[in-house]
Formats: structure tokens, sequence, C-alpha cells
């Protein structure tokens, strides 16, 4: 992919923060005379200049770039630049967008969103509406990736059936494993070697008599699920996708809408990771799994977690 990089002189006055933002280090600031470089320093710390004019930044080193095709395409430049003087030809003037801090939420309002936040699976029949599920995926969307690579894809599954066959899929899954689990061949290999997970054999069994009850205990009744997936290649496909739940998370919190991280779901996929991906037409890997649906009631209450766990070092 060509890179398009350039930096306007005129209007440029040299503060420094693209060099210093750049995690690639494509910019550099040098003496007039070329004798002096740095890629990691701009302007001194608590010297802030965003406001300066360009009349005065003759002083200051000038801002030159040196390997542009290093460039990942993160835009930190372009959204670090006061005067609007880098000029990126993935970022034109109408991807780019001044940011009213004024109205972000308060640290206050942002943590009580956090103690707010539960998996509420008394779930209605009610669908999500489309404008805040849109609100969910492009909060998820927005969530930093790995190399800034962007290769977190969303699937939204609302069609009664395929929810049903996720549902299915899950049980039928579980229930092999119980077989397995029950064998009385390989139990008594098995047992030794993984007790924790036959204190599951129970759950598997009432998961499977809900589930043949029509309580939907997989799903609890959620109109909505996003699975979250990435190329099976890439390293970082988990932590991406799992930054990403978080962003939709809090959103679908902050909109009133239940989300219920689907951990059963999940740990079917990990027995069997590619006959509900073919089913439901995903290429890649699943990495996280989210239900959502209209709840009956919001919570009135948040309750204190255990102390938080701090290793100062």
């Amino acid at each position: 992919m060509e890179i398009t990089l350039a930096i306007d002189t005129a209007t440029c006055i040299r503060c420094g923060k693209c060099v210093r933002v750049c995690p690639s280090g494509i910019f550099t600031q040098q003496k007039p005379d070329g004798n002096t470089e740095s890629r990691t320093t701009g302007t001194p710390a608590g010297n802030d200049q965003e406001n300066t004019p360009a009349s005065s930044s003759k002083n200051r080193f000038e801002i030159r770039i040196v390997n542009p095709e290093t460039c990942i395409v993160c835009g930190h430049c372009v959204a670090a630049c006061p005067t609007g003087s880098v000029e990126h030809g993935d970022f034109p003037a109408g991807k780019v967008h001044k940011i009213d801090y004024g109205q972000l939420p308060t640290p206050e309002q942002v943590l009580l969103l956090c103690k707010a936040r539960r998996s509420n699976r008394a779930i209605t029949s009610k669908p999500v509406p489309p404008e805040k599920l849109g609100l969910i995926l492009e909060a998820a969307h927005r969530a930093p990736t790995a190399s800034n690579s962007q290769s977190v894809s969303f699937t939204v599954v609302t069609d009664p059936k395929k929810l049903l066959e996720v549902s299915d899929f899950t049980i039928r899954t579980f229930d092999k494993v119980r077989a397995k689990l029950q064998n009385p061949l390989l139990k008594p290999v098995l047992k030794p070697l993984l007790p924790g997970l036959y204190r599951y054999v129970p759950v598997f069994e009432r998961l499977k008599r809900n589930h043949l009850a029509g309580n939907d205990p997989i799903l609890r009744h959620a109109t909505a699920l996003i699975f979250i997936h990435t190329p099976a290649s890439h390293r970082f496909g988990a932590a991406d996708a799992n930054l990403a739940y978080q962003n939709g998370s809090l959103m679908a919190e902050s909109l009133g809408i239940s989300q219920v991280y689907m951990g059963f779901v999940l740990s079917a996929l990990q027995q069997d990771p590619k006959s509900l991906a073919r089913t439901l037409g995903i290429e890649g890997r699943i990495h996280a799994v989210m239900a959502l649906g209209v709840p009956a009631f919001r919570y009135p209450n948040y309750i204190d977690r255990k102390e938080v766990q701090v290793q100062q070092i």
C-alpha cells in the first residue's frame, strides 16, 4: 500500500507533537544545518506550544519525514497536529474531526457506568432497536488493535432460527464432552487428570434439560448476538476482539441494553471451532460473543467488589 504523507511547511509550527506520537518513528526534527536529529523528542514536556503562531516557529527544528512506507496508518500524527499541517492521504479533511473535550463524561460518570454494568439475563422478547445496535458496533469498532491492524470483524445474528442453531450447537457440543467424560473406559484415566472438568458434568446435564424444555439456558432469550472474529492468522486476534467487546459492552450499558458475555458458546467453540463458523458464514476465528436484548428491568443498585489487588513496585 502506497502511503502519501507530507508536511505543509507554511502552516507547521514545528511543535513536534507528530514526532512524539508516531509509533513508527516516521517524523523527525532537525536543526536547519541538519547536524542534530531526534525521532523521539519534540517539544519539551510541559512546554505546550500548540497555539503558538507559525511565525515564532523559526527557532524550532524543522519537521521531516523518513521511511513513510513503514506507516501503519494509525492517524496519530493527523489527530495530534494542532494546525492541520500533516497531510496524510488516508485521512483527508472529511475524516478529521475536532474534539470538544467539554462534551466528554466526567471521570465520576465513567466510573459509575463501569460500576453499573452487569450481565442482565432478564431479557424481554423485544428486538434491540437497529440504531442502538449500530452504536454498539461503532463503539466496538473504535477499540484499539495491535499495530493498528483493524482486523476485527463482526457478525450480527438476529434471525430466531440462527439463534436457535447457536444454542443447539452449544448443547450438542457439551453433550459430546459429557459422554466422553462419563465413558467407563475413559473415566478412570481422565478424572485424575481433569478433576476440575468433571464438576461440569451435572452442569451439562442441567443445561440440556433446560434447553429441551425451551428455557434457553444458553442465550437467555437474547434477540441478537454479535460474533467478534479475526483472520485465523492474526497473532493478537483474541486481545483485539476482547478490547472491542469491552467498548461495545459499555456502550450497551449506556443505552440500557442488556449484554451478556457468551462464555458457554465460546467454551463450545474451543471444542469445535469450525462447524458453527461455517453455519454462520464466518471466516477466521471467533474470539468473543456478545448476547444482547431489551431488559425487563434495570438494576437499581450496584454492589462493591472485592478489594482491588494492586502491587506497588
